[in-house]
């Protein structure tokens, strides 16, 4: 019987231990965002649905013998390179009913362990499947990306759930900034030996097709492995606080009646609301933009899958260190101001992508850098000024509203970017329609008073803002 489940406060020796192994799930989940969803996935799907379109495997040597190749998908007729940008669309709207049910059921359960688990090694399992799909199966590899992106989020609201039982308020900041930490170069270690594999792999005898598989294959078996040791170190928490209220009605619908009750108690705090819709809008673009990448530099700037590799170890890298630049920058100026500007970064770099030449790496380089600058700032900034929005005694329900709006709404960019080039024929035309979300962003942020959401919310004001 843990601790708190005898009313006992856990010693700082057991919360430490906890922490430890807390941490690892960042570690083991940042190889399938990585190398599955960042770099391999997108081009790879992309190929496999030509191949289903064209009726034959498409290759240098062999091109498609059909002038307008198109997938016949339910009916409707699909263009093979939106097929991946419209599978990512599908996976974040079921996520969307999926995780307010799952955020309520794990604050509400004692088994949490048993739901990480859970999703987990689904989520794991369906990216290990990965290595089958070779050839024309494309519905299969939909599937499978369906099985692990909602899996994914899934097992990220209930890790995040963790971390109010694990840590004092104190602590919180450092316990979640070290996970943070851990994912970013957990998911660069394992890249980095993928694009070891994959240039190696002409003088290893492997075909492309088959190191990307491995690569996925890999990822997952990672995913599962590093999962082993949070679920050893984890332990059974009783739920505290709103959590022990029964909310009215069965488990399934549970979830969104407590969505349904802490939106009409935001409604009090307007400016809370207004800064919550501005990142919802530009949050969609940062998480198209980081999606998207590989498959329009694969697609539109033919480049090798070892140079995005190589671009998404870099990305990962300056991430680190912009989120600690932009922050420094935040105490100067204030985290609006910071994250205003980032925005005008995110505009520019999505605009400049337009113009970036077939074949220039190096001026992918340069976009990924300018990216990885103001990636982990922008949302570190982003989670940290919510944080002052927030009621006291409410942050769970209100950081639920927020995780939920950042994994499971972020799917208009998708669809636009899909859409433009069913449209248009032009990736290039598909990437450039992402900066709408970065310029009304900025509209819709820079209208929120701060101060006022701030002292609305019955919070000390910060120094600057």
């Amino acid at each position: 019987m843990s601790a708190d489940s005898q009313g006992l406060r856990p010693t700082q020796r057991e919360r430490t231990r906890e922490q430890r192994g807390w941490y690892w799930y960042d570690w083991a989940n940042s190889a399938y965002a990585t190398t599955v969803v960042a770099v391999f996935l997108g081009p790879y799907l992309t190929s496999v649905a030509r191949n289903a379109a064209c009726g034959t495997t498409v290759t240098d040597d062999n091109p498609c013998p059909i002038d307008d190749p198109r997938l016949d998908l339910l009916g409707l007729s699909v263009a093979p390179g939106a097929f991946y940008s419209y599978a990512l669309t599908v996976s974040i709207l079921v996520q969307v009913l999926v995780l307010p049910v799952t955020g309520a059921i794990a604050d509400r359960s004692m088994h949490k362990k048993e739901m990480l688990a859970g999703f987990a090694f689904l989520g794991s399992i369906a990216t290990m499947s990965m290595y089958a799909v070779q050839g024309d199966r494309y519905l299969l590899g939909g599937v499978l990306y369906l099985l692990a992106n909602v899996a994914f989020g899934a097992s990220i609201v209930v890790y995040y759930s963790f971390l109010p039982q694990i840590s004092t308020a104190d602590e919180r900041d450092a316990v979640s900034a070290r996970g943070w930490a851990l994912g970013y170069l957990g998911g660069g270690v394992l890249l980095l030996a993928n694009l070891a594999l994959y240039n190696a792999r002409e003088s290893i005898g492997l075909a492309t097709a088959d190191a990307v598989r491995i690569s996925l294959l890999s990822a997952g078996i990672w995913w599962a492995l590093f999962t082993l040791i949070p679920l050893a170190r984890l332990r059974r928490h009783e739920p505290a606080g709103a959590a022990r209220d029964p909310v009215p009605g069965s488990v399934l619908t549970a979830g969104f009646r407590q969505l349904r009750r802490t939106i009409a108690d935001a409604r009090a705090y307007p400016q809370t609301l207004a800064f919550l819709l501005a990142y919802l809008v530009y949050n969609d673009g940062i998480q198209s933009v980081i999606a998207l990448a590989s498959v329009y530099g694969v697609e539109e700037l033919d480049l090798e899958q070892s140079t995005l590799i190589s671009a998404i170890l870099l990305v990962q890298f300056v991430a680190f260190l912009g989120a600690l630049l932009l922050g420094r920058l935040a105490q100067r100026f204030g985290a609006k101001r910071v994250i205003l500007a980032s925005l005008v970064l995110w505009a520019a770099t999505v605009g400049v992508a337009y113009f970036v030449q077939a074949g220039a790496a190096g001026q992918f380089f340069a976009l990924a850098a300018l990216i990885g600058l103001v990636l982990g700032g922008s949302q570190a900034l982003s989670r940290s000024l919510f944080s002052q929005l927030i009621p006291r005694g409410k942050e769970a329900e209100y950081f639920g509203l927020y995780e939920i709006s950042e994994r499971g709404t972020s799917w208009l960019g998708a669809l636009t970017f899909g859409l433009v080039f069913q449209l248009t024929g032009s990736y290039r035309s598909a990437i450039f329609s992402l900066v709408a979300f970065f310029l009304v962003g900025f509209v819709l942020l820079a209208r929120v008073d701060i101060r006022r959401a701030v002292r609305e919310a019955g919070n000390e004001q910060p120094a600057r803002v």
